[in-house]
Formats: structure tokens, C-alpha cells, sequence
């Protein structure tokens, strides 16, 4: 187990590298520049030049990269003159904000996923599995502003019973002190996980229900919910396992939208901003950030992955 974390850790560390190298140089190719983002269309050449000197913008990029990467291992994550504030403090105010909407919508999502997933192994090729499997595929071919919209059309406007915008609060105890604002925001995020979930639980219990120990606890005389709750369903949990990990770059790109939709003040949102407004250093680290949950969050799927299932520890014993 040991040689396998420091394999997984070495590849998510080379995963990082590459991922703020090839954003660095995609938003360095990006049209209009930084200078004229930070200091308007009517600034002068020369101002224009005297900022990028300043800033080291004028530098080959290989150069650039060298000197970012040193202020990143320093802590450094740059500075936003669009928000006037140092991108680790900006991050810093909306990253809870972001954890908790995306913790509330995936906690959802799985306690209602897992539920649907069994009915539908355990009445396969019935009308409730076709009548969940249709509703998961308009729910996952469904853009998820369009959603938003309607989620805020009934619940706003034609039943006004929750707000149609999110809680505007500073801090992640003033978000939290309204908790009518995030019902719909988490909602329309967790419809799309939902609907993938549940085809995954689904697929992996069938799998499971047609194995040999499934059929030797039935003939012990094992009642159907039982041979379901004690044994099928650990098992067939394993894929959602790993989807968890492996579905967090979805779940930022829907919070982006989201965010954006119902006006919620978190990571989405800022990064919308940074994007119209051309700051770079706030695209950049939002980017990392998310590019070193996505890893962790993959390595920590593959580790409860390795931990929970034998047939995995056997095959990291041996190569031991």
C-alpha cells in the first residue's frame, strides 16, 4: 500500500505541473493582454508598456513561468487589481462558500441516487426502472441553466415560496444563517449528479445480483432485502466510490453556472467574473486550486477504492 500512495502521489504531482503550465500559457494567449484588462481601453502604449515591465509580462514565458512558480511555492498566489486584493485572500473568502454548496448538492445527490439505483436493479426491465431511467436522461441532457430557470420560475415566481437569488452574505456563517437561499441552488446542481448516480449504482448492483454469493445467500433463505442491504448493495458501491473522486471538475462546472444563475457569492462566481474582466490572476488561481482538488479528489477515491475492495489489496500485496 505504501508503493502505491507514492506512485499515485508522484502521478498527481506531475498532473499538477502540467496543468499550470498549460494554463499558463493559455491565458498568456489570450487576446487584449493584462495591461489593458487592469488599466482600461484608454490607456497610452506606454503605460501599457511600463505595466507589463513592471509586472514581468514582457518576459519570455518560459521566464514568467520560473518566476510564478517560485512565488507559488512561496505562497504567492499573485494579485488581483481588479478586486484590489491578493488572489489567496479572494479565494480564501468564496472557497468555503463554493465547499459547502458543492458538499450540500453531492449529499443530496447520493441519498437520493443510491435509493433510485437499487429500485431499479432489484425491478429491472419493469416500468419503474424505465420510468427512473427515462427521468435520469432528461435530467442529465437538460443544460443545467435552463434548470436553474425553471427551478426559479416555479419555486419564485409561480409558487414564491424560496428566494429566487442566493444568500449575499460575506462570510460562510452569513450564507449558512439563511438556509432558504441555498435550497435551490443546491438542488439544481445535485439533479444533474443525481441522474448520473443512479445509472451508475443501478449498473454495478445488477452486476452484482447475477454473482454467486448473491445466489448462495438466496439459498440460505436470505429475504430479497436483506441479500440487498447486507451484501449487494457494499458492493455495488464500489463505482460510486471512485465517482465521487473522479466528478469533481463536473461538479465546479456546474457550480460555475450555478453560482452565476442564483448570484451565490463562491468560487463560480468569481471566476465568471475574472473571465469578463480579463484577471488573469484569479483564472489562474481558481484553476489550480481546482486542478489540485480534482487530483486529491481522485487519489482519495483511488485509496477508499483500494482500502474497501480485497481484490485490490491482493493485486497491491503482490506487486509488493
Amino acid at each position: 500500500m505504501a508503493r502505491y500512495l507514492i506512485t499515485r502521489l508522484g502521478q498527481a504531482l506531475i498532473i499538477v505541473v502540467l496543468v499550470t503550465m498549460i494554463t499558463f500559457v493559455i491565458l498568456h494567449l489570450l487576446p487584449g493582454g493584462a495591461a489593458r484588462a487592469t488599466l482600461g481601453k484608454d490607456a497610452t502604449l506606454a503605460q501599457l508598456a511600463a505595466f507589463d515591465h513592471e509586472m514581468g509580462y514582457d518576459r519570455p514565458w518560459i521566464q514568467q513561468y520560473v518566476m510564478f512558480i517560485g512565488r507559488l511555492l512561496r505562497g504567492d498566489l499573485g494579485y488581483s487589481f481588479q478586486l484590489n486584493q491578493s488572489v489567496a485572500e479572494a479565494i480564501g473568502q468564496r472557497l468555503p462558500k463554493t465547499m459547502v454548496l458543492s458538499l450540500f448538492s453531492t449529499m443530496l445527490a447520493v441519498v437520493v441516487a443510491i435509493p433510485l439505483g437499487v429500485v431499479q436493479a432489484m425491478r429491472r426491465n419493469r416500468w419503474p426502472d424505465y420510468t427512473i431511467t427515462t427521468l435520469s436522461l432528461l435530467a442529465y441532457a437538460t443544460p443545467i441553466f435552463f434548470m436553474g430557470l425553471m427551478m426559479i420560475i416555479l419555486f419564485s415566481q409561480v409558487w414564491p415560496i424560496l428566494p429566487p437569488e442566493a444568500s449575499q452574505g460575506f462570510t460562510l456563517g452569513e450564507v449558512l444563517a439563511d438556509p432558504a437561499g441555498l435550497v435551490l441552488p443546491t438542488v439544481t446542481l445535485a439533479i444533474v449528479t443525481v441522474a448520473v448516480y443512479s445509472r451508475y449504482v443501478r449498473s454495478s448492483m445488477v452486476d452484482n445480483l447475477n454473482e454467486n454469493y448473491v445466489r448462495t445467500a438466496r439459498s440460505k433463505g436470505l429475504s430479497e432485502t436483506r441479500v440487498v442491504a447486507r451484501h449487494t448493495l457494499r458492493n455495488g458501491l464500489f463505482p460510486v466510490i471512485t465517482l465521487l473522486g473522479m466528478y469533481l471538475p463536473a461538479l465546479f462546472s456546474g457550480a460555475l453556472v450555478v453560482e452565476a444563475l442564483f448570484n451565490y457569492p463562491g468560487m463560480g462566481q468569481l471566476f465568471w467574473q475574472a473571465a469578463l474582466k480579463r484577471d488573469f490572476p484569479i483564472l489562474f488561481g481558481v484553476t489550480l486550486i481546482i486542478a489540485i482538488a480534482t487530483v486529491l479528489g481522485a487519489l482519495l477515491a483511488d485509496l477508499l477504492y483500494a482500502a474497501v475492495d480485497p481484490r485490490v489489496r491482493l493485486r497491491t500485496a503482490a506487486r509488493s
